[in-house]
């Protein structure tokens, strides 16, 4: 279990104002739950494919993880509430001892979802005595609360993607979200893709840059130490590549050349009759169709793309004449527009899709930098120089993944906006597309 020594540094930044904890804590668990109530009971077991995991599962495992992480080492007298949900929700903490495979959370048809809703009661409630005493209680305690509370927002985004998965391999394809409940599209966004200005260039000046965590406030071990990387002057396109933009590449015959391809993309495509982004679907009269928020749509496409592999996102960059950036540049010019969450596209927002871009967006200024896709890079998740991993389960967290992975950056529309920051490292591997991934060129 952890003790008062197993929390890294790097994980804790500076400590929040313990006063406003317990609210943070209840917003952030009712976020949660607020993700899976349009679902029936039924949706929320579903595995359809190893990336997913059930919603019903996510609710457990988050809860798990504050019983193991806070509650059974630092609250006296506390009893876990059944004796085999470590076994049933831990993820892949291999200190913890044994648990489901991942391949089987589907297969958990027990407990029943009620019982789930009464782990998280159960837990919430001694959440709540033990953030009474938090003065008590070593900082690591207040650091660890903070972890569990990006732990558990990481989860909401998996869920927000894991639910549109699950929801459209069903042959009705049903929606999340009421039709009502969500503008539609004007003519103009799914009108002649021709009509679409091209994005423009802006340059980013480079040079000796530091790169990493450099504010107050949380980050995750991977985001440390800073340190220092020489940049060469670049160019960065003002906008995410749009459906528009995507349209042309697969009506060049894109997905058909195989000099625009890396190798194990090229195979991996064919292998998997790649035609198209994921979602997306052409009717017998040439319509195009996306499966999104409220089941199937006509095409936006004046919306950023999304739902692309990496190789995917390459092949285009190589077929427009530019490249995805890497994660040293994607920060620098960051840094150097001055990108904000704040009005950005997120989770809080509910359109649960990437969106177009205002008409009034200024081409001289850089958008889209932070909300509505994460954006590929062309940089290895390896570790910062001078990365030391944490001893115990938490050493777990990020460490072990650094190998085989491409780092993504921005946040999407399915990340709360409090967890995102510009220093933010994301990973997956390359062919991966069910999260909302889109790309941005430089030169």
């Amino acid at each position: 279990m952890a003790s008062s020594a197993s929390l890294p540094p790097a994980f804790a930044g500076v400590a929040p104002v313990a006063a406003a904890l317990p609210a943070h804590y209840q917003a952030v668990r009712a976020q949660s739950v607020a993700l899976v109530q349009p679902l029936l009971p039924e949706d929320t077991v579903v595995q359809p494919t190893l990336d997913v995991s059930p919603p019903k599962w996510h609710l457990a495992h988050t809860t798990w993880f504050w019983e193991t992480f806070l509650l059974t080492p630092y609250l006296p007298g506390y009893v876990v509430f059944h004796p085999d949900y470590a076994f049933l929700f831990n993820s892949y903490y291999n200190s913890l001892g044994s648990r489901v495979n991942r391949a089987d959370r589907g297969t958990l048809s027990r407990p029943p979802l009620s019982d789930v809703y009464r782990y998280r009661a159960y837990v919430d409630e001694h959440m709540a005595t033990l953030l009474k005493k938090l003065h008590e209680l070593p900082a690591t305690v207040t650091e660890l609360l903070e972890l569990g509370l990006h732990h558990e927002q990481q989860h909401q985004e998996l869920l927000a993607t894991d639910i549109k998965y699950i929801l459209s391999t069903n042959p009705l394809a049903p929606g999340y979200l009421e039709k009502e409940a969500v503008a539609t599209p004007s003519e103009a966004a799914n009108g002649d893709h021709a009509s679409f200005s091209l994005a423009t260039w802006l340059p980013v000046p480079g040079g000796i840059c530091a790169i990493g965590h450099q504010q107050e406030g949380f980050s995750f071990d991977n985001e440390l130490p800073v340190h220092e990387v020489l940049v060469a002057p670049f160019e960065l396109q003002n906008r995410l590549v749009t459906n528009a933009d995507f349209m042309r590449f697969i009506e060049a015959g894109g997905y058909q050349q195989f000099q625009f391809w890396l190798g194990e993309g090229w195979d991996l495509a064919n292998r998997e009759g790649w035609k198209a982004p994921l979602y997306w679907s052409q009717q017998a009269d040439g319509q195009w169709l996306r499966y999104g928020p409220t089941g199937l749509e006509p095409l936006n496409l004046a919306a950023p793309v999304s739902h692309i592999s990496f190789y995917e996102a390459d092949a285009y960059a190589q077929w427009a004449g530019g490249r995805l950036p890497t994660e040293a540049e994607w920060e620098v010019a960051a840094r150097y527009f001055q990108a904000t969450p704040q009005g950005g596209n997120w989770l809080e927002t509910g359109h649960f899709d990437p969106q177009p871009l205002p008409p009034s967006a200024d081409p001289a200024q850089c958008h889209q930098l932070l909300g509505d896709c994460w954006e590929w890079t062309y940089s290895p998740y390896h570790p910062y120089p001078g990365y030391q991993r944490a001893a115990g389960a938490l050493g777990e967290y990020n460490g072990k993944f650094m190998v085989n992975q491409l780092v993504l950056r921005g946040g999407s529309c399915a990340t709360p906006e409090s967890h995102i920051r510009i220093s933010y490292r994301n990973f997956f591997h390359a062919d991966k597309r069910w999260q909302y991934t889109g790309l941005r060129l430089a030169r």
